[in-house]
């Protein structure tokens, strides 16, 4: 295994930091420092979140900063990693992955006791590479920075985005374009691929260590049911139904769900080709390489499911000594999962309507306005955000319809959705409350992404960018300075593709 370089001394203090997973065995990882950069520059960094974790930055200025984002200066108690894993991608097992672009530079542990990992995204080779310059480009930093930033307002599971820099330096993509750095901070980077690493090398020795460790950060309480390696299975299985859920009760596609690209925390992990539907249609894709649509919208659950498939066969040694008995246990979870999924997106799609009581024909209901909504072509997010005011009285009803190509098929369905709401006997401004509280105004529209990006790598402009981090960091709260923001794309500004970021 490489040594690290010596490191200059004082390295800076930024708070107390270590790196739990570099204490596992050799296998599990390799040891580097992140490879420098020219002349680094803070684009911006979260303080709050730096908070959160208990960093500090009081005595740092913005170059020190952007030394430390960049991976030019390691931090004291950090502990340079790639970590090993393997993947299914796109239903194509790829023996081994790896951190080719990133470095897992330590861990801190947040003011609620929780270990998170402090990953640099961009900084250089590693011996997981495969022929890769190791790179960001700033396009793609740009956008794990706003919608990672926006999925945590939103209320869902998901990696954050501590810091972001420019490197000075030109990568190649489709031509020359401005690298950049991401750091990215996750419960942790431990991921379906990683246990597919080590179980198509048939170390099971290997795998269990991994399982004790996730158990561990992430699921102690399985050690209290007797059978834990079967609690930790139950339960990735239990946050990724909600996961999947809560992605679906905002419009948003995933994109790439490649099995390493699936946190057994349950956090929403990677953001390439990602984006937010527009017009609701369960058949969206926006991934230029998912010719064949395997991970559109509608079929997330599905994948999800496919996933943990692949995980389950990972886990089969530790399950049970007899192995049929452990495919049966499993094959119990995996059939389990689409009808758990299901209730947890009826259980969102309800308080998206309003709907306080759990009543018999509540999931035709809701079926049937998305069914509309797909056949009018109308904007998932301002059709619910709009039900909000039409739910205080039928006189808004005007404001929906406009939604609608055909209003009258609005109309129709809105005399059982109102009947619905009778039954539940709920105020009308308190139901109104509530579902304010569920239905986004804001969203970050792919158009508006795509907007920020063009304006900072053609003409070094951020501020675009820090405006729509702005308006994202509530995006339930109406404000006037953001009204066109809730405006869907014209069909001039449609973004129909979204590109990997490596």
């Amino acid at each position: 295994m490489p040594s690290l370089p010596a490191l200059e001394s004082p390295r800076p203090n930024i708070g107390p930091l270590s790196n739990s997973y570099a204490r596992l065995p050799a296998d599990f990882f390799v040891r580097l420092m992140p490879v420098p950069v020219a002349d680094p520059q803070l684009i911006r960094v979260n303080r709050p979140l730096a908070a959160e974790l208990g960093l500090d930055f009081g005595s740092l200025d913005a170059d020190a900063l952007a030394a430390i984002f960049s991976g030019n200066v390691v931090p004291e108690g950090a502990q340079p990693i790639a970590m090993a894993y393997a993947g299914h991608q796109f239903g194509q097992f790829v023996p081994q992955l790896g951190d080719g672009r990133a470095i897992l530079l330590a861990e801190a542990c947040d003011l609620t006791g929780h270990r998170r990992d402090i990953q640099l995204k961009g900084s250089g080779r590693t011996p997981f590479s495969r022929g890769g310059d190791g790179r960001a480009a700033l396009g793609p930093v740009l956008r794990e920075y706003m919608v990672s930033e926006a999925m945590h307002a939103l209320g869902i599971p998901t990696t954050r985005s501590l810091a972001a820099v420019t490197t000075g330096e030109k990568v190649v993509r489709e031509g020359w374009v401005s690298g950049a750095v991401l750091t990215r901070v996750a419960a942790s980077h431990v991921r379906v691929g990683t246990f597919e690493y080590f179980a198509a090398r048939n170390n099971t020795a290997a795998v269990r260590r991994l399982a004790e460790y996730v158990i561990d950060r992430h699921y102690p309480e399985a050690r209290e049911t007797g059978e834990p390696y079967w609690a930790l299975f139950q339960g990735v299985a239990e946050r990724q139904a909600f996961l999947v859920a809560r992605w679906m009760h905002v419009g948003f596609i995933h994109g790439v769900m490649n099995t390493d690209n699936m946190a057994v925390s349950g956090e929403t992990l990677d953001f390439g080709p990602c984006a937010f539907m527009d017009q609701y249609d369960p058949a969206t894709v926006f991934s230029s390489i998912d010719h064949a649509g395997r991970y559109a919208y509608a079929n997330q659950p599905l994948a999800a499911q496919w996933n943990l498939t692949r995980f389950a066969e990972t886990l089969l040694p530790l399950l049970d000594t007899v192995p049929e008995r452990a495919v049966e246990r499993a094959t119990e979870v995996i059939a389990a999962f689409l009808p758990r999924h299901a209730e947890h997106w009826l259980a969102g799609m309800r308080r998206k309507l309003g709907l306080i009581s759990d009543q018999l024909g509540d999931v035709e209901l809701i079926q049937s306005l998305l069914s509309v909504m797909h056949a009018n072509h109308a904007d998932y997010t301002n059709a619910f955000r709009a039900l909000n005011v039409a739910a205080s009285s039928p006189a808004a009803d005007a404001i929906v319809r406009r939604l609608f190509a055909d209003p009258a098929a609005y109309d129709a369905w809105a005399v059982t959705w109102r009947s619905r709401l009778h039954s539940d006997g709920q105020l009308p401004e308190q139901r109104a409350q509530s579902m304010r509280n569920v239905n986004p105004a804001y969203i970050p529209r792919n158009h508006r992404i795509e907007q920020v990006i063009r304006a900072a790598v053609d003409h070094g402009d951020f501020a675009p960018f820090n405006e729509l981090l702005e308006m994202l960091e509530r995006p339930y709260w109406e404000r006037n300075a953001f009204a066109a923001y809730v405006l869907p794309p014209t069909p001039e500004e449609r973004v129909l593709q979204t590109f990997c970021g490596t």
